[in-house]
């Protein structure tokens, strides 16, 4: 387990002493092996860090060259290698805090690279995805969505290495990745590194950005099918992360520690978590407080340059889902995660650890039955109760009035209060155990990147579990609770969670379920207990409705370790799944320490094992055996039957051998075994957009409603101001901006020399653009810029706001009727004073 926040440092043992002195040497970058872009400082001697303290064994030694002069060599060359591999190798001895540089010589260099790219997709006319509301279709932005690339490599041998996204999507996906892979070969011989086996595209699960990218048929229907633009958006967003990653590669350092998150989730499905047994919840059990519904901790990983010790970014893993944006909120966000990114990324911006384009990446855990809905589950109805605990519906029965309530549910804003409370939540523990981690580090240690990926169909897959029964899965298949929801967004109808079957419902679902596709009786069995609703896995007309093929894949650094989930696991599922790799990665990472160094023990030899997810594609929920017998919503979602969970478990460890120091190649990928590509055949009956046009006598970008410029507002204030619009589908502004703020900054000594500069943008939370169609027919449109002034912090307001004259802008693109031109254009509000 990794270090965490307050934990004593380790005081060395003599015996340990002893062993430290057959520890890895000084290793150099060999550029032959693969063509890569690595910067050193410009005065190496000048950077060349310290080295550790020397011990009083090893002065002793050096006493004693005087005494034979043949034993004068051997003692200095062992005073030389203990000297330099001491007990400063378990404790990172910082000698010099104003860089924070990693400097004992012992701290394994790895190739370390971060990048990030803006993949924000259409922002109005597209549902938004995760809810699978058709009706919720986007209207505006209050934040953009982006792709946080973390590349990691070994220097000795730059071939080994992976590249680990974070993206604002509610998941990876099988299209997007494949997109991803296609796109990193057209860039060259450079990039022939990277592939299936070293590439996670993780989403963090927001239910708040643009739906219509995913591979299969079943999530494109509440988008009325595929949408070529938001798809290629994702994927040049991610490419373009990955090129800033690849392109700032160099040695430097990583540092891993864990700290508690209170107060930012709760267990959703509290019945179902209940059915795993007794002495296993246990274990969990620490207080009221963590009383082991879910997990609490938050992983971070630190990204150190060696050059001059700067801090280029973090990546982190903690389990909620993004649903602080409610089913009725129709603006896009990076939801609670992209919150606590922007929040991050805000804070050290200006500070001398970090460097320029620091990014901090916030990816799921296993979050499967994890809410952000902190204060429960609440019937929205006369009744005020709380909602039943086994299937969570309200005096009638139904789950429609069941919501679970954010910690700022009484504001009215579509849950964008919560959503920035939350992210807040997350944020602040992260940054306190970063600045921690920049005086007492925890490194990860150990000369070995290696990554594992295959693709697995799980449709019919029999193997041994591991009481010596056997086992298989099913083709995918989704229960009746599934149509019920969550109470983070409860489904239609009368479906409900946890008793939902053919009985309970109404006949037309049967018939329904007929007329798409019956299962048959093998498909019930193996499913039992799912009364199955939709037999998704054995649909493929016009194409696969869901996948059978799944991505099973891991990558580790040193003794960390990273799970790449394809589906949203459950808490007591993804400690099973981390316990079971934690327990072969530890004799993997015993031998490799044996083998290399001659011993074994100490804190480097302890695995850290985190697992990310939704990645690479989106296969629904992963509960244990036990919660999927309750067939609430993640029990009905979990896709391959009741040994879903213990099939990946078993895949998993059957490659577990590929992260061994002994592997020189990753498995190679048969094609016939891997998942169709449907973005070439996907359906889609997206409207597209016609033409733009103003009103008469109007222009595009003229103010229909103008800020108030003659009283002007105080700090707190909302400021809005409307203009004659047009469709943002039109450009996406990727890497640009739809809305901005901009201040006056006056030159006293030369006023002519005055100029405006952008404070705010679509980066921002405080900025919201806001989309209306006017008339259909016509084309005519309007846009309402807002800046929420109420959201700035003393801390903002200070550096980078202040009194002053401000004006609101709007970029915009129209397009024409006859040849689909599409034409730039700006607003601009009257100019306002800001107290």
């Amino acid at each position: 387990m990794a270090p965490q926040v307050g934990d004593p440092q380790f005081e060395p043992l003599a015996a340990d002493q002893e062993k430290a002195q057959t520890f890895e040497k000084d290793r150099k970058i060999d550029t032959t092996k693969a063509s890569l872009r690595v910067r050193f400082a410009e005065n190496p001697d000048s950077q060349r860090p310290p080295r550790c303290p020397t011990s009083r064994a090893a002065s002793l030694f050096v006493g004693n060259v005087l005494i034979v002069f043949s034993v004068i060599i051997a003692l200095v060359l062992v005073a030389a290698q203990f000297d330099r591999l001491s007990w400063d190798y378990w404790r990172s001895d910082i000698s010099n805090p104003g860089t924070n540089v990693s400097t004992c010589a012992t701290d394994t260099q790895y190739l370390l690279g971060v990048g990030k790219g803006d993949i924000t997709g259409p922002v109005v006319e597209i549902n938004l995805m995760g809810y699978a509301d058709p009706k919720q279709l986007g209207t505006g932005l209050r934040q953009r969505l982006y792709s946080r690339a973390f590349i990691i490599g070994d220097i000795e041998r730059p071939q080994d290495r992976f590249i680990y996204l974070v993206l604002d999507t509610q998941s990876g996906d099988t299209a997007v990745r494949y997109g991803i892979i296609k796109a990193l070969k057209e860039l060259g011989h450079e990039y022939a590194v990277y592939g299936h086996h070293n590439i996670a595209v993780t989403g963090t699960h927001s239910h708040a950005g643009p739906g219509g990218w995913l591979n299969y048929l079943l999530p494109q229907l509440p988008s009325k099918g595929f949408d070529r633009q938001g798809y290629q958006a994702i994927v040049d967003g991610a490419v373009l992360s990955i090129r800033k990653a690849h392109e700032s590669l160099q040695p430097g350092y990583l540092s891993a520690g864990t700290t508690k998150v209170f107060g930012a989730n709760i267990n959703r499905s509290l019945f179902s978590y209940l059915a795993n047994p007794e002495a296993e919840r246990m274990k969990y059990f620490k207080s009221e407080d963590e009383d082991g519904s879910v997990e609490k901790d938050l992983t971070l990983l630190k990204f150190q340059r060696a050059s001059d010790g700067k801090n280029i970014g973090v990546l982190t893993w903690f389990p909620v889902h993004g649903t602080s944006m409610l089913g009725n909120n129709t603006v896009v966000t990076g939801d609670n995660k992209g919150v606590a990114a922007w929040l991050f990324e805000k804070s050290v911006r200006g500070d001398s650890s970090a460097a320029e384009d620091f990014v901090a990446g916030f990816s799921q855990a296993n979050m499967g039955d994890v809410s952000p809905n902190v204060l429960g589950a609440w019937c929205e109805d006369e009744s005020g109760s709380q909602c039943s605990f086994k299937n969570s519906t309200c005096s009638n029965g139904k789950s429609q009035a069941c919501h679970g309530r954010g910690p700022e549910f009484r504001v009215h804003d579509d849950g964008a209060s919560s959503c920035f409370e939350i992210g807040r939540r997350q944020f602040e523990p992260a940054k306190q155990l970063y600045d921690h981690l920049l005086n007492n580090p925890s490194p990860v240690r150990g000369p070995w990147v290696k990554a594992f990926h295959t693709f697995h169909d799980m449709s019919n897959f029999t193997f041994i579990l591991p009481d010596g029964r056997p086992a298989r899965t099913c083709p995918a298949a989704l229960g009746y609770s599934f149509a019920a929801g969550t109470t983070d967004g409860p489904g239609g109808f009368d479906f409900t969670q946890h008793n939902g079957n053919e009985n309970t419902t109404m006949p037309i679902w049967k018939v329904v379920r007929y007329f798409i596709k019956a299962p048959g009786e093998e498909q019930k069995a193996c499913q039992h207990p799912k009364p199955v609703l939709l037999d998704v896995g054995e649909i493929f007309r016009p194409y696969d409705w869901s996948p059978n093929i799944v991505d099973v894949q891991v990558f580790r650094v040193g003794q960390f370790a990273i799970v790449v989930s394809p589906g949203e696991v459950t808490t007591m599922a993804g400690r099973r799944w981390k316990e079971a790799v934690g327990n072969s990665f530890k004799k993997i990472l015993d031998q490799d320490m044996e083998r290399i160094y001659g011993y074994t023990g100490g804190p480097s030899s302890e695995p850290i094992v985190v697992l990310g997810g939704p990645a690479n594609t989106y296969t629904h929920y992963i509960t244990t055996e036990e919660e999927y017998q309750i067939q609430r919503y993640e029990g009905a979602s979990t896709l391959y039957g009741p040994h879903t969970l213990n099939a990946y478990i078993n895949v998993t460890l059957s490659f577990l051998p590929y992260l061994s120091s002994e592997s020189t190649s990753p498995p190679v990928h048969d094609e016939k075994s891997m998942p169709p590509d449907n973005t070439n055949r996907s359906l889609s009956f997206i409207p597209a957009v016609i033409r733009d046009a103003p009103p008469l006598f109007k222009s595009f970008g003229d103010v229909l409603v103008d800020v108030d410029s003659t009283q002007g507002y105080h700090r707190g204030d909302t400021i809005r101001a409307v203009f004659v619009g047009a469709n943002p589908r039109n450009n996406l502004r990727l890497e640009g901006t739809y809305a901005a703020v901009e201040k006056l900054f006056v030159d006293q000594a030369n006023p002519q020399k005055s100029e405006w500069r952008t404070v705010r943008n679509d980066e921002d939370w405080s900025l919201i653009y806001s989309w209306k169609r006017k008339n259909s027919v016509l084309g005519t449109s309007e846009v309402e810029i807002t800046w929420e002034t109420g959201e700035e912090t003393d801390e903002w307001w200070d550096k980078e706001l202040g009194p002053g004259v401000y004006r609101l802008k709007y970029y915009g693109d129209s397009k024409s009727l006859f040849g689909g031109k599409i034409q730039e254009f700006e607003g601009v509000s009257g100019a306002f004073t800001l107290v």
